[in-house]
C-alpha cells in the first residue's frame, strides 16, 4: 500500500481554478494507477478521474470532463488534479486514491488506498 496526502483545496469563485495535489510515499508509486474522488455530505463517493501507470491513459467523469486535467510525476510520487471553469456543484471533499491494477479505472473497489481528503468549495 502506498499513504497519500492531499493538498491543495479551499474556496474558489465560480468560473476560476485549483490545482490539487497528492503526494505518495513508497518506491512503487510508478506501479499505481491513480485516481481522485470526491464526496459532499449525504451522497456516495464519486469518481472524478484517474489516470495509469504511465501516464498515457485517463479517464474522466462526465460532469467535469473538458474542465479538469490529472496528471502525474512519478519521480515527484506525485499526482495532480488541475480544475478550470470550476461550478458550485463541483463543491466536495475531494481525495486521491491509488490502485494497484497501474490502469485509470473508474471502479470504486479498484482502489485500495486512500488520503484524509481535501474541502474544495466553490462560491460567490
Amino acid at each position: 500500500q502506498v499513504q497519500l496526502v492531499e493538498s491543495g483545496g479551499g474556496l474558489m469563485q465560480p468560473g476560476g481554478s485549483l490545482r490539487l495535489s497528492c503526494a505518495a510515499s513508497g518506491r512503487t508509486f510508478s506501479s499505481y494507477g491513480m485516481g481522485w474522488f470526491r464526496q459532499v455530505p449525504g451522497k456516495e463517493r464519486e469518481f472524478v478521474a484517474a489516470i495509469s501507470r504511465s501516464g498515457a491513459t485517463t479517464s474522466y467523469a462526465n460532469a467535469v470532463k473538458g474542465r479538469f486535467t490529472i496528471s502525474r510525476v512519478n519521480a515527484k510520487n506525485t499526482v495532480y488534479l488541475q480544475m478550470n471553469s470550476l461550478k458550485p456543484e463541483d463543491t466536495a471533499v475531494y481525495y486521491c486514491a491509488a490502485t494497484p491494477t497501474g490502469l485509470a479505472t473508474t471502479r470504486f473497489p479498484d482502489f485500495t488506498s486512500w488520503g484524509r481528503g481535501t474541502q474544495v468549495t466553490v462560491s460567490s
